[in-house]
């Protein structure tokens, strides 16, 4: 019997990676070609993100890919100064989270932007990044 290829391609994400395996391992290869991207469900139209391979709403795995794209306003951010494992080198760093009107996405403020100039409300864009470990992700950046 031949050996089956373990498809690991997500453990390229994020600072620290807890999951190497994931039935959207697909999303990395997108972030390689700089877009962030979700899954909707083809049936009853719900979107993921981060991407989900089965739906929640009506329990089919009938998905499509959807990019992440334009602006978002800025509903909820927050300065973290402890982070958990793995993180400690990073702090502080912001979170955040942006209304995109049929979707909404959590993630990081860029390091560029300062906790003082965010505001709830304001536009911010999605953008794909690779961090100086090499690894891949996305940030939120001025629009």
């Amino acid at each position: 019997m031949a050996k089956k290829e373990v498809d690991d391609r997500f453990k390229k994400f994020g600072t620290v990676s807890f999951t190497a395996i994931t039935k959207t391992n697909d999303f990395i290869d997108y972030l390689e070609k700089g877009k962030v991207m979700g899954t909707r469900c083809k049936d009853c139209g719900t979107l993921y993100f981060p991407p989900r391979s089965d739906c929640s709403a009506c329990l089919d795995s009938n998905m499509e890919w959807f990019e992440v794209s334009g602006t978002g306003k800025l509903l909820s951010f927050s300065e973290l100064k402890y982070g958990p494992v793995g993180f400690e080198d990073d702090l502080p760093y912001i979170i955040a989270l942006l209304d995109y009107g049929n979707h909404k996405i959590f993630g990081r403020i860029a390091k560029d932007i300062p906790f003082e100039d965010l505001g709830v409300g304001m536009e911010l864009k999605t953008q794909t990044v690779t961090l100086p470990n090499g690894q891949l992700g996305y940030v939120f950046e001025k629009a």
